[in-house]
């Protein structure tokens, strides 16, 4: 016996609408449930809920009309109540690439099971960074090592402000301006990708008053990407140390990233460690 052909769906994006679609509660919107034929919302209502034409959004899900335009995915995904994730694949099935990130405040936080991993990391310093650049979550390695972000504001707990308005930090830093140069090439590309334009304006708004060294650098508009590498840091007990770092994207949250750094050596890491226990003698 032949094996069954192997079929494909020509069609996932309206597939895919029709599923959710009919995965909808009517009760939910206050519409009767009673003399439907299928389950879900009819594609009149999602049209509607939408804000496009009822023949258009048909045609959509026939595989007909064209590619649909990012507003028009985004106003289908909140008709049809989407998650985070499902309107992700939404954008990845119509037009082949995820939407642009949601920028959220850095009053959302970080769950507590991320938190415990990074509290896990006893000599890597660890934190999580927003899109903008605030610092909302971070361990106790970091906290010795790199800076009391606990003590600070949370307004004061922003890598740029740090960077370019804090001398201590600064001092910190091995050739300063080429970490400076870094920090403001990444930061703009993570920013732009967040769409947190009028977080980011503002803040570049300030910095660029109260430096003059990050507005030269914000002028020459360079890109760049975290990744990995090596920092090297001036600490005023353990002298130049060398940390290794990783940046790590966060499922579910892309307008949140976390960056560790890993003492380089052996011997580095038995420095930082008898460094972290002094700082907690009662454990």
């Amino acid at each position: 016996m032949m094996d069954a052909p192997v079929t494909t769906d020509d069609n996932a994006l309206g597939s895919f609408l029709r599923d959710r679609r009919c995965r909808m509660d009517v009760a939910a919107f206050g519409l009767p449930s009673s003399r439907r034929r299928t389950p879900g919302l009819r594609r009149e209502e999602v049209a509607q809920r939408a804000n496009v034409s009822v023949t258009w959004y048909t045609w959509l899900e026939q595989g007909r009309g064209g590619a649909p335009s990012a507003d028009v995915l985004d106003r289908i995904a909140r008709a049809l109540m989407l998650t985070d994730v499902e309107r992700e694949h939404l954008f990845l099935l119509g037009l082949g690439r995820p939407p642009e990130v949601r920028y959220r405040s850095n009053e959302d936080g970080i769950s507590p099971r991320l938190q415990r991993i990074l509290d896990a990391l006893e000599i890597s310093p660890a934190l999580v960074k927003t899109a903008t650049w605030d610092i909302v979550a971070w361990n106790r390695a970091a906290t010795v090592l790199l800076a009391d972000y606990g003590a600070m504001e949370p307004r004061q707990r922003n890598v740029l402000r740090m960077m370019f308005c804090d001398p201590e930090v600064r001092a910190r830093q091995h050739h300063w301006e080429s970490v400076a140069r870094f920090v403001v090439a990444t930061f703009r590309a993570d920013a732009v990708r967040a769409g947190a334009s009028g977080n980011v304006e503002a803040l570049v708004d300030e910095l660029s008053r109260t430096s003059p060294e990050f507005a030269a650098m914000w002028r020459e508009k360079e890109v760049g990407h975290h990744g990995e590498g090596t920092k090297l840091l001036h600490h005023p007990t353990l002298g130049l140390l060398p940390l290794e770092y990783s940046a790590f994207a966060i499922d579910g949250r892309p307008d949140l990233s976390m960056v560790i750094y890993n003492p380089a050596t052996p011997e580095v890491a038995a420095e930082v460690r008898r460094l972290i226990e002094a700082a907690d003698p009662g454990k």
